[in-house]
């Protein structure tokens, strides 16, 4: 009798009861999508703000040495002090090498070019690097994509250069002249727009840079791009602190730290570290984000309650006669608010699996418009949906139901519940 009456319900109900259905549907789904989204889209806003640059410099250690007496800084200048670029590719088999996105070594030389004295700035513009039987390209392209380039980017094999745009202009030179740089000509293959110093600056192959300073194999910083988490208490522990549990779990996780403290093992005499603005922002704008999501979650459930709340007291109220008389035959208070907590659940369980793969298809959606990339939904999400799903559907009906099982029969009979 009990699951007659169930039945009866929905097939008599057919409008009130898919009123509420699609209130649920329509709130799980906005959840499913959030949450889907929000779960999986971790590395992909990380690599989206990799576009924005280099979030790690590696420098030598002697850079970081401090010689003071009396408040005197007795430190020697670190212009001797080099990186190898030998060493650079050894930075692929760090434990979180496929999260580095990409590296740029920068060796700044002092030259005299078209009379003038200026700065080129050596480095890597799509060098291809081998480690071990691995091949892989990195580069300025790579770690520095807002550089534009009007005309072409140079060989890193070659003896071309790009001119800053603001020397160009200077200079009077434009892509496919020359620049008499020392006592040899270079062909100018583009110039540069970067919103930076790099403007007043000639920017040339690694290698050209390396042989007019007259020191081969050297670097003398390095630009880091990888993929990390936003900090949190573990990442701003000072890892001589840890155990060696707490240790390993630190050194295994994509804190920006630990990635640091892999490349200082990977390179030796050298001294890695945040661009903290960069870093810090990432963090802010991934935690505002999920933040966003959260809140939209929240709104989407609290909306598919009420929606649910307004159903139901109207599909009960018009059941008041029902009521009355199942109280007139003996039923008790538990047995009605039973039936009717019934009927919520199995709208909750339509809704949810409706709104699961709603929600599924939105989030898929949302990942290929705004990311560009697949949103994977995990299938552990679907029984927290569906308990969310119940939850959602029991806090907008529970008002109704007290109100239900507190109907007087006399009244209630009579139609004046």
């Amino acid at each position: 009798m009990f699951f007659r009456l169930v039945y009866e319900s929905f097939r008599r109900q057919k409008r009130r009861k898919a009123l509420a259905g699609v209130a649920i549907t329509l709130g799980v789904a906005v959840a499913t999508a959030m949450i889907a989204v929000a779960t999986d889209v971790g590395d992909k806003i990380s690599r989206e703000l990799r576009s924005y640059g280099a979030n790690l410099v590696v420098t030598p250690q002697e850079d970081t040495l401090d010689l003071q007496i009396d408040g005197v800084d007795l430190k020697p200048p670190s212009d001797g002090a080099y990186l190898n670029e030998a060493d650079l590719p050894k930075i692929r088999g760090t434990f979180w090498h496929h999260n580095i996105v990409g590296f740029a070594p920068m060796l700044p030389v002092k030259v005299s070019a078209n009379g003038q004295s200026l700065t080129l700035l050596g480095t890597y513009f799509s060098k291809k690097l081998t480690f071990g039987k691995e091949e892989f390209v990195t580069g300025v392209r790579i770690t520095h994509p807002w550089w534009k380039v009007q005309g072409a980017w140079p060989d890193d094999e070659s003896q071309d250069v790009l001119l800053g745009e603001s020397l160009a202009a200077k200079l009077a030179l434009k892509p496919g002249d020359e620049i008499q740089i020392g006592s040899r000509p270079h062909r100018v293959s583009g110039i540069l727009s970067t919103g930076g110093p790099e403007e007043n600056e000639v920017v040339a192959p690694l290698g050209l840079a390396q042989q007019i300073l007259g020191k081969p194999g050297t670097v003398r910083r390095l630009y880091v791009s990888a993929l990390t988490k936003p900090e949190d208490a573990l990442a701003r522990r000072d890892p001589k602190t840890m155990n060696a549990e707490l240790f390993d779990r630190w050194y295994c996780s994509p804190y920006v730290e630990s990635i640091a403290y892999q490349l200082q093992e990977a390179i030796p005499n050298s001294h890695a570290e945040q661009i903290r603005q960069v870093a810090q922002n990432e963090g802010t704008v991934l935690a505002r984000i999920k933040g966003l999501m959260l809140l939209l979650t929240l709104a989407a459930l609290l909306a598919s309650a009420l929606a649910v709340s307004a159903a139901m007291a109207t599909a009960i109220f018009e059941r008041r006669g029902e009521v009355g008389l199942m109280k007139a035959l003996g039923g008790g208070n538990a047995s009605i608010a039973a039936l009717f907590f019934v009927e919520a659940m199995l709208l909750a369980l339509i809704g949810g699996l409706v709104g699961f793969a709603g929600g599924a298809v939105l989030a898929r959606q949302i990942g290929r418009s705004i990311f560009a990339a697949q949103i994977t939904i995990d299938p552990v999400l679907l029984p927290v949906i569906l308990a969310l799903a119940v939850i959602v559907t029991f806090a907008g009906s529970a008002l109704a139901i007290r109100r239900a099982v507190k109907f007087d029969p006399v009244y209630a009979l009579r139609g004046e519940g």
